[in-house]
């Protein structure tokens, strides 16, 4: 196979973006598949396919361009704003608005799936203020234990109205249907979808932890010389193994209840000792002895089998954190607890 130039100027940007996909592991990039259409996996494998060897000075240059890039407001960044003017110039707008909703609102096939990954506090708050035969429609088209989560957040007398009208609901006709969707949609989804712009250095961030250690640092090294603010806000946002010594002993006993043990277990061989105390202070005498004994037993793990156990239960803390059942201290000292 051919080997692609040294020269970055030299690559097109399907290259770059192949590059990128092989860089960032088969978890990852397995992610971005998901998202793609079947043609366009096609063309990236059969770029991924044709790259033969890629020096790392020209990944790292990829890496290093891609977050400056997505970091510095004064480049030049594809948003949805700008992809929406340029939409808006070829096609109608009923069109144009569909297609934002479509990429900027939550994930699913139909208006029912995309409900069921709107956060329950956000869909009461819609909800509470539309007549409660619509909401007993809404409720009756999501999932049980979604719906269940929603309804307990209604007003009590308004709750009661709806649980009312969805025991005496019939057969809802096909356009008393269509239209609460297209109500949904242009109401609600859309207004959505505005307020859910995700931070670039947040985005970047996550990249990164996904990185090992030495990509990562070889790369932050690199943006620091490039840009220092966004390299500064990146390694604010980034969130690694060792920073679960800013959990509490409650949050680490969480964690704990969720975490595959076998995983903690790898995970814990490549920490400081400091969260190897933590863990174990949370533990039962009996349960630590075994996960020491679990541990010994493991023998030397490689470094990539280490790390990817840790970002796994890092993952997992943040899945924890973002629903609520865990706080992650942010280490300042408005955090600290006082006695």
């Amino acid at each position: 196979m051919a080997r692609v130039k040294e020269d970055y100027r030299s690559l097109t940007g399907p290259q770059k973006a192949a590059i990128m996909m092989l860089s960032l592991g088969e978890e990852q990039a397995g992610k971005l598949f998901n998202m793609m259409e079947d043609d366009e996996i096609k063309e990236m494998s059969q770029i991924m396919a044709g790259l033969g060897t890629v020096g790392a000075n020209l990944v790292e240059r990829l890496f290093v361009d891609f977050a400056d890039a997505i970091s510095n407001t004064g480049s030049l960044v594809g948003s949805y704003e700008s992809t929406e003017r340029l939409l808006i110039k070829s096609l109608d707008k009923d069109r144009v608005s569909t297609i934002m909703e479509e990429i900027r609102g939550p994930a699913g096939r139909t208006m029912w799936d995309k409900l069921g990954n709107v956060h329950e506090q956000v869909l009461a708050n819609y909800l509470k203020n539309e007549y409660p035969q619509t909401v007993a429609v809404v409720l009756s088209k999501v999932k049980s234990d979604h719906a269940s989560r929603v309804l307990s957040l209604l007003p009590e007398g308004f709750a009661m109205e709806v649980v009312m009208r969805m025991l005496h609901m019939e057969s809802v006709q096909k356009d008393v249907l269509e239209s609460i969707e297209k109500t949904l949609r242009t109401e609600f989804m859309s207004n959505l979808a505005r307020t859910a712009r995700r931070d670039s250095h947040e985005m970047m961030a996550e990249i990164f932890n996904n990185l090992d250690r030495n990509t990562e640092s070889r790369f932050l090294t690199a943006l620091e010389e490039r840009n220092r603010e966004s390299a500064e806000k990146i390694k604010q946002l980034m969130f690694t193994f060792e920073d679960l010594l800013r959990l509490d002993s409650t949050a680490i006993q969480t964690l704990l209840r969720h975490v595959e043990k076998d995983k903690l277990g790898i995970g814990l061989k490549g920490s400081s000792d400091d969260l190897k105390e933590l863990f174990f202070g949370n533990m039962s005498e009996r349960a630590g002895k075994m996960l020491k004994d679990d541990m010994d037993a493991l023998g030397p793990l490689r470094l990539r089998d280490v790390e990817e156990a840790q970002n796994t239960i890092v993952a997992l803390a943040k899945e924890l954190a973002n629903s609520g059942q865990i706080v992650i201290n942010e280490g300042k000292e408005d955090d600290e607890l006082v006695y």
